[in-house]
């Protein structure tokens, strides 16, 4: 069994695909975790959607958040701790394959996706890498990086630091062995989930590497089609009208109106898309 955290705010269109793609690629059992992030656009439509994927049995929790609820920090990082606290509290929480953190704006392409990850950790464990936290793609942002003798999961892979955590597949044990992050170094911010992260990564292998990276597209990203939100919002913190600029309405309209598999046919094609992350 997997868990997936899936962090959204606004921009419907492509979440709605994110999920499609969990959806048909999934080989193995799942959960997906919600957290609506103080979307400010197409909210009525959002509460449609997820009221119908909640009648279908399609999600195992939606959590709406507030400026207030997310304390004003960071709101990816306050939900990433909401969903930490929620795991820790699971009687069986230690018996799940892995802990999925998945951003909206990523597209699962490869089918067998979680099977791939949990066969990823097996190798980890066989070959006594045991300072490996993370588990995402490469080049998925990680830096330092060195190719793994071995295989993982019959695909070859390098093992680094950083990483962009749009797709992290960590152990059920992250939040105790890793930690939580500080949310009152985050007030404010809109971004640093990232660094903070890595820096209790560091702490936590004695500065050794802790990433590995799976050569082998699992997921593409799709921020430059949909809007990117954290860039947006941290160029513009100081401009009364942000929120406005963060709506996307045209993208949003442009991915509504294709269906699944024009859209996957598209970022497939598009070799941004493919070298990008």
């Amino acid at each position: 069994m997997l868990k997936i955290m899936l962090n959204v705010r606004n921009r419907l269109s492509i979440t709605k695909k994110c999920i499609e793609s969990i959806e048909k690629n999934a080989v193995e059992p799942y959960k997906i975790y919600v957290y609506d992030n103080l979307t400010n656009y197409r909210v009525a439509d959002h509460f449609e959607y997820w009221r119908k994927l909640y009648e279908e049995g399609r999600i195992t929790q939606i959590t709406i958040n507030t400026k207030d609820s997310t304390f004003n920090a960071f709101s990816k990082a306050s939900s990433s701790n909401m969903f930490g606290a929620i795991h820790e509290q699971d009687p069986e929480k230690d018996s799940y394959a892995g802990l999925l953190f998945l951003d909206n704006d990523i597209i699962i392409v490869r089918k067998k996706f979680d099977k791939l990850f949990r066969k990823a950790w097996v190798d980890i464990k066989k070959n006594k890498m045991n300072d490996v936290k993370i588990v995402g793609q490469w080049p998925g942002g990680i830096k330092h990086k060195v190719m793994v003798e071995h295989k993982l999961a019959g695909v070859p892979a390098v093992i680094g630091k950083l990483g962009g955590s749009g797709m992290w597949y960590v152990k059920p044990n992250f939040f105790r062995d890793v930690g939580f992050l500080p949310l009152k170094r985050l007030v404010g911010q809109h971004k640093q989930h990232d660094q903070i992260y890595w820096s209790l990564c560091e702490h936590a292998t004695k500065g050794a590497p802790y990433i590995v990276g799976l050569k082998q597209k699992i997921g593409i990203h799709c921020g430059h089609i949909a809007g990117s939100l954290c860039n947006n919002l941290q160029k513009g913190r100081n401009d009364p009208k942000i929120l406005d600029k963060i709506k996307f309405e045209k993208s949003d309209k442009m991915i509504e109106d294709m269906t699944y598999d024009e859209f996957h046919a598209s970022i497939v094609d598009d070799k941004f898309c493919i070298n990008d992350w």
